[in-house]
């Protein structure tokens, strides 16, 4: 999409996950530590759907497709242990 090589070309000097918001950094990290996101509703005080939507705006603005990917790029970037 447009938007997404947008961000995509905004970014180019700087990582991918320093485009998102501090509420999407939030839920990108407990994603990359395998947190579920019923689990993370609930603990964050927000609605599943919410979340959900955070989940897909992470993955739009980092160009993944699952949280698999979302894993291995913290993990290989030292986001978390």
């Amino acid at each position: 999409p447009r938007r997404a090589r947008l961000l995509a070309h905004r970014g180019l000097d700087r990582p991918p996950h320093e485009l998102l918001s501090e509420r999407e950094m939030q839920v990108f990290l407990r994603l990359a530590k395998g947190e579920k996101v019923g689990q993370m509703a609930e603990a964050m005080f927000l609605s599943v759907k919410t979340v959900s939507t955070y989940r897909t705006r992470i993955l739009v603005k980092m160009n993944m497709k699952n949280n698999a990917e979302i894993v291995l790029y913290a993990v290989q970037n030292k986001l978390v242990e």
